[in-house]
């Protein structure tokens, strides 16, 4: 479990960012189904030359391996960007990707 797929490139003085989560997000119903604990991404904040430029509380709403975008300003080719996400059991996963 883990790992995201991370894409990041600077169009103007705008980044772009996209992001899959390689994550099974197993509802409460589907747990309860298959006798396991529940388990989904319950944070996920990304962050750029020590700034946070994205915070989002998210849910079991979210499908299996959910896709995300998002902008911000402050950043230039060759910065990282760094994202985190947290899920229901504390599993914590951090990566980072350099901006093109």
């Amino acid at each position: 479990m883990g790992n995201m797929k991370i894409k990041a490139k600077v169009k103007g003085d705008v980044v772009q960012v996209k992001v899959m989560a390689k994550h099974d997000m197993l509802t409460y119903d589907q747990a309860k189904k298959k006798g396991v604990d529940a388990n989904f991404i319950t944070h996920i904040t990304a962050k750029a030359n020590g700034k946070v430029v994205y915070d989002a509380s998210t849910s079991q709403f979210w499908s299996k391996n959910p896709q995300f975008k998002f902008e911000f300003k402050g950043a230039a080719k060759g910065d990282k960007v760094e994202i985190t996400w947290v899920d229901l059991k504390g599993n914590t996963v951090t990566e980072s990707k350099k901006i093109k």
